[in-house]
């Protein structure tokens, strides 16, 4: 007798744990069920998939939706909504809203914010600060937290983390893998002078690669003291990644498309739009980066999704906010990579989703397999296409990609077996859940 599925993805070449080919995967309740040759099952749907290639869901795991408090730029909905609309399952999003998520009440305030309102899945990074130290063992244990992220430099007020004192406090007592900024405050404040009024293209030399390196180093020093794990976010020297090849034991590594392809020789054309922290740098960094991620040294990508409005960005340098709109352009900026030889296919699925399942424990998610999430992202890995602001389903309205051509597109974002996004358009109703974690799964008491 035929087998039964809710749906069946049928003639696309999946990329899983045994490489890359034709496969059918048929899914119920959610949940893969079968891979393989499934013509002769039947389904409630059947998705026609010849000419494209299905990959283990993508998972940005360093996004800023802006909910609550800075709702004029972002909020759950948009960010979700432009990240499914990038092929995107599932966002780790982050602590700097406000209020501050730093407590239990702020955690749950979000997650019910983002049920069923957000189009794709997620967890939300809970801030480390000198004040909820003690705290931070069931903070990081809590329904939909990600775990605990620090900010050592570029915050203001609680959520920053400066003195190692502080950070020795919260490695102390975290023991899933804490995710931090990695920046030297002490640096930036010593430097801020450097910064040239009306020129962005100063940004990077106030916030050089010493205040990048410097916090590396004490922050990987301090984990090994306290025997803690550590994620480094978006690095962006070429000297942090030929130190962090050294300590790969204790430190995780994310890296940014924009690291990876943009430079400071693009502040002429992009101006504020292009100020970030850490900020993107001169080429020389740009490939030294490429090459952790060639041999491995890298873990994971993330988009570090940052979005302020037009208005806020055209304030004149340094009134101009840092950050800059990523989620939906992640999938198809790397794919061109991929389409230019510089990225293997196999690469981008284990930094997009193996990665981020390794490093952080999700639990049924980063793997085409029986039984675990139906999360798919499905590409044209031949489709030609060019990046605008008109295609942005962020509020803000803008990328700094607008004009790139790009050889890799998303066709359908899958989350949990249901169609989100298809050709660009969102077919599904948001039903967005928490992610779980092996290390903070429900405990019958």
């Amino acid at each position: 007798m035929a087998a039964t599925f809710d749906i069946v993805f049928r003639n696309g070449v999946v990329a899983n744990h045994d490489g890359l080919g034709p496969r059918d995967i048929g899914v119920v309740n959610g949940r893969i069920a079968e891979i393989g040759a499934l013509g002769a099952a039947s389904a409630g749907e059947v998705v026609d998939c010849t000419g494209l290639t299905i990959l283990p869901g993508v998972i940005d795991t360093q996004v800023h939706f802006r909910e609550p408090g800075l709702t004029h730029k972002e909020d759950l909905e948009t960010g979700s909504r432009a990240a499914v609309l990038g092929g995107v399952t599932a966002v780790f999003e982050m602590p700097n809203t406000n209020p501050l998520t730093t407590s239990e009440a702020t955690l749950a305030d979000k997650v019910a914010r983002g049920r069923d309102r957000m189009h794709c899945d997620f967890a939300f990074w809970v801030g480390g600060t000198h004040a909820n130290v003690a705290d931070l063992p069931e903070l990081e244990r809590l329904p939909g937290a990600a775990g605990i992220k620090v900010f050592m430099g570029s915050s203001t007020g609680d959520l920053l983390v400066e003195d190692d004192s502080g950070i020795e406090a919260v490695l102390s007592q975290t023991r899933r893998r804490a995710a931090f900024h990695s920046e030297d405050e002490f640096r930036l404040r010593e430097r801020k002078g450097l910064r040239v009024p009306g020129d962005p293209n100063s940004h990077h030399v106030w916030r050089d690669p010493v205040t990048a390196m410097l916090c590396t180093e004490r922050l990987v020093r301090i984990a090994r003291r306290v025997g803690a794990r550590i994620h480094v976010l978006h690095v962006s020297t070429g000297e942090e990644i030929d130190f962090l090849k050294h300590h790969k034991d204790v430190a995780s590594v994310e890296v940014t498309p924009h690291h990876l392809t943009l430079s400071s020789d693009d502040y002429a054309r992009l101006g504020t739009r292009l100020q970030m922290n850490p900020p993107v740098r001169e080429p020389h960094h740009r490939d030294r980066i490429w090459w952790g991620v060639s041999q491995g040294i890298a873990d994971i990508l993330g988009s570090d999704h940052a979005p302020h409005t037009l208005a806020e960005k055209a304030k004149p340098y340094p009134e101009s906010p840092s950050g800059m709109p990523g989620v939906q352009t992640l999938v198809p900026v790397m794919l061109d990579h991929v389409a230019n030889g510089r990225l293997s296919l196999a690469r981008f699925v284990d930094m997009t989703s193996a990665g981020p399942q390794r490093l952080f424990g999700l639990a049924n998610k980063g793997r085409i397999a029986v039984g675990y999430d139906a999360d798919l992202t499905i590409v044209d890995l031949k489709r030609t296409a060019t990046i605008t602001d008109a295609q942005s389903g962020s509020r803000i309205g803008w990328t700094p990609y607008d004009g790139h051509a790009v050889t890799g597109w998303p066709i359908g974002t899958i989350v949990r077996g249901r169609k989100v996004m298809w050709e660009g358009d969102l077919v599904t109703p948001s039903t967005g859940a928490p992610c779980l974690f092996a290390e903070a799964l429900p405990r019958n008491r």
